[in-house]
C-alpha cells in the first residue's frame, strides 16, 4: 500500500498523526512505514526531512515504489497512532533553496536556451550546472530579475496534467517522463517537472544570491544561496567588510578603494625593501671578498633571499659559502661552492643538523632544525 503524501497537499504542514503500518530492524536502526506522512523523502536533488515520530528520532526518509520508509533510532509499535513533527527549520530552508533554484534556473535556461544538467542542494549552498557558456555578468542580471520576481510575490502552482496536457506544456525536465507527472510552476519564471517541496509564494524565498561561477564541462557551474542562507552570507560579509573599514579608517563602502591604495603602498615598500636588501647583500659580499669558506647566520628571510645572499657572497669569497637564516630550531639554508660536488657534505650536514634538502652542481638548499651553536660546531669541523 502506497503511503499518503501529506507534504504535497500542504508543504507547510509541520505536525501530523499517522498509523504505524510496519516496523522492521535495519542494523541498529528501524525502518518505519506509516499510512500517511508529512516527512519528505530524499529525491529530486532535495535532502530528506528530519524530525520525530512519537519518541523516535527520524534520521532519514526514503521512498521505494510509492512507499515511504522513515529511518528511526528506535522501534515503534505496529498499529499504534504516532504523532510526527517535522524539523521545520530544515524543511523550510530546503523549500527556500529549491524554489529559488527553480526561479533562477527557469530564467537562465530561457535567456540562454540551455538546460539545467545538474542540481545539488547541499548543507552549505546549492550547486547548479548548465550546458551553456553563461557569463558572470549575465548571471548577475538574472539574479537581479529573480529578486524582483520574489518581491512581486507570485504564487506557486503544482499541476498533475494528463498525458495530452503534458505533451502541450513547455516544461523543463532532465529526462523523458512516463506515468503521472507533477509539474511545478512559478508563473512567468519557471515550469518544471519536480517532486520536491516548495514555498507557497515567491516572496517566501526572500532573497537569491549567486556566490560562485566556474567553467564546467561544456558549460558553467554556479553556486547559489537563497533565503536565510543568503541573508547570513551577506551579514557575514558586511561584518567582515566593516572590520576592514575600521582597520583602514574608511566607511564600509570605500574599503575596495582603500585596499587598492594599501596594495600600492605595499608594492612600493616591497620595491624599496628589495633595493635595500640588494645593497645589504652586496655589502656582505664585499666584506667577505677573498675570505675563503664563509658561514653566515642571519635573521629569518624567504628561501629565495637566502639563495641570493649565498650566491652574492660565494662569487666573492673564493670558497664555499653557507647561509643559515632563522632562529634556533628553524633555519632555512643555502650552500654554494662553484665547481665542486657538495652532495656528500650536504648529506652529512642534514644528518647532523636535522636538516632536509639537497641540490646539484655545487648548490644545495633546504631547512635545518638545529641550534646556532650546532651550526658553528659543524662548519668548524668541516672547514
Amino acid at each position: 500500500m502506497e503511503t499518503v503524501k501529506l507534504y504535497y497537499a500542504d508543504a507547510f504542514l509541520r505536525e501530523f498523526d499517522g498509523v504505524v503500518v510496519d516496523c522492521r530492524p535495519q542494523g541498529k536502526k528501524w525502518l518505519v512505514q506509516l499510512d500517511q506522512t508529512a516527512f519528505y523523502p530524499e529525491g529530486g536533488g532535495q535532502p530528506a526531512d528530519h524530525g520525530t515520530l512519537g519518541g523516535a528520532m527520524v534520521l532519514d526518509v526514503q521512498e521505494r515504489d510509492g512507499v515511504i520508509f522513515h529511518t528511526c533510532d528506535r522501534a515503534l509499535t505496529v498499529g499504534e497512532v504516532v504523532h510526527g513533527e517535522i524539523d521545520w527549520a530544515r524543511r523550510f530552508d530546503h523549500m527556500q533553496q529549491h524554489s529559488g533554484e527553480h526561479i533562477v534556473s527557469g530564467m537562465l535556461c530561457a535567456a540562454y536556451h540551455c538546460d539545467n544538467t545538474g542540481f545539488h542542494l547541499g548543507e552549505g549552498s546549492v550547486i547548479i550546472d548548465y550546458n551553456a557558456d553563461i557569463p558572470w555578468e549575465g548571471v548577475l542580471d538574472i539574479e537581479a530579475q529573480a529578486n524582483r520576481y520574489l518581491w512581486e510575490n507570485h504564487p506557486f502552482e503544482a499541476l498533475y496534467p494528463s498525458a495530452d496536457e503534458l505533451a502541450a506544456l513547455p516544461y523543463r525536465s532532465k529526462k523523458e517522463l512516463t506515468g503521472q507527472v507533477r509539474i511545478t510552476r512559478f508563473p512567468g519564471a519557471d515550469c518544471c517537472a519536480c517532486c520536491g517541496t516548495h514555498v507557497a509564494y515567491s516572496g517566501q524565498v526572500g532573497l537569491v544570491k549567486f556566490i560562485g561561477w566556474q567553467k564546467f564541462r561544456d558549460g558553467v557551474r554556479l553556486e547559489l544561496l537563497c533565503g536565510q542562507r543568503a541573508l547570513a552570507y551577506l551579514a557575514l560579509n558586511w561584518e567582515q567588510n566593516s572590520a576592514v573599514g575600521r582597520a583602514l579608517s574608511v566607511k564600509p563602502g570605500k574599503t575596495a578603494e582603500a585596499v587598492e591604495r594599501l596594495l600600492g603602498e605595499v608594492q612600493s615598500l616591497k620595491a624599496r625593501c628589495a633595493a635595500m636588501e640588494a645593497q645589504s647583500f652586496a655589502s656582505l659580499a664585499q666584506e667577505h671578498r677573498g675570505a675563503g669558506n664563509v658561514l653566515l647566520v642571519q635573521p629569518a628571510m624567504e628561501p629565495d633571499a637566502v639563495r641570493r645572499l649565498c650566491d652574492a657572497v660565494s662569487q666573492n669569497c673564493g670558497g664555499r659559502c653557507a647561509v643559515f637564516a632563522g632562529e634556533d630550531g628553524s633555519y632555512k639554508y643555502a650552500v654554494i661552492h662553484a665547481g665542486q660536488d657538495i652532495s656528500p657534505l650536504v648529506k652529512e650536514m642534514n644528518a647532523a643538523l636535522h636538516g632536509r634538502g639537497g641540490g646539484r652542481n655545487g648548490f644545495a638548499q633546504g631547512s635545518a632544525a638545529c641550534t646556532e651553536e650546532e651550526l658553528h660546531r659543524f662548519w668548524a669541523e668541516n672547514t
